[in-house]
């Protein structure tokens, strides 16, 4: 839980001073004392596990009287992402009341049907609060979500060009690989509106651009093409070097020297 809110911080980092956060989780994942796992930027964790054990260590640090700051960081963080999502949905969108969302991902992460504190399920419900109308996709959570949203506030398709046709944006929830392998140029023949906001880095932004779709991840900068500019290395972990941008370099430069002090 706390690699991934770590991941996620540096990734709203990384938005703001034009790095690419997957150049920087690639830099970081070489290093051995600290691995590539739970290294992703996204959404955020969920599930039955994670938010339910950092919420039991944070009770227990208050009965012993103390407080224990760093964990209640990464769990704050991790709420803090599903909003900072919703709020670069409406960037993209100007506006969600009355447009038509399709998201596809319900499940709290791939291989499963497990929706329980789901960041998908929590961004839907934050939508729909918004006045959106939402459809909704995934391979293995449908009937756990039927029954969650069973006042009907969203409706549900059976793949995920339906879920696409005439929506205003596309939603990338779930990371799941049937999502990473979609045609896009098929996709693009669905939609009103050619926005992607991708909550998983399921796509490099030069793909989704040529397929003509405006795109928007995290921990990335919007519209870029994926392009690097002019190679700098860069050691972390006194292990890899890896190619980066100025602003990526500026920022594995800083990450690393609180590893290699």
């Amino acid at each position: 839980a706390m690699k991934i809110s770590y991941i996620n911080a540096v990734a709203n980092i990384a938005e703001r001073v034009g790095a690419d956060i997957d150049q920087v989780c690639e830099a970081l994942g070489s290093d051995r004392r600290i691995g590539s796992r739970f290294l992703k930027a996204g959404i955020g964790y969920g599930g039955s596990c994670f938010p339910k054990d950092v919420l039991a260590f944070l009770t227990l640090a208050q009965q012993c009287g103390y407080p224990f700051e760093l964990l209640e960081s990464v769990r704050r963080i991790n709420e803090d992402q599903r909003v900072r999502f919703v709020q670069k949905v409406k960037k993209a969108l100007w506006t969600v009341r009355g447009k038509r969302i399709a998201t596809l991902g319900l499940a709290f992460k791939d291989g499963t049907d497990d929706i329980r504190d789901s960041p998908a399920i929590d961004i839907i419900e934050r939508l729909v609060a918004l006045g959106a109308k939402v459809t909704a996709y995934d391979p293995a959570a449908m009937d756990r979500a039927r029954a969650h949203f069973a006042d009907g506030k969203i409706a549900f398709a059976d793949d995920p060009y339906e879920a696409a046709k005439d929506a205003d944006a596309i939603l990338l929830l779930t990371e799941w690989q049937e999502f990473a392998a979609l045609d896009l140029g098929r996709l693009r023949q669905q939609v009103r509106l050619p926005i992607i906001v991708d909550g998983r880095n399921l796509y490099r932004p030069e793909t989704v651009l040529e397929a003509g779709f405006d795109y928007h991840s995290v921990g990335r900068s919007r519209g870029s093409s994926g392009l690097r500019g002019e190679a700098t290395d860069v050691t972390v972990g006194r292990q890899h070097r890896c190619p980066t941008t100025t602003a990526d370099s500026r920022l594995c430069r800083l990450i690393s020297s609180f590893f290699n002090a």
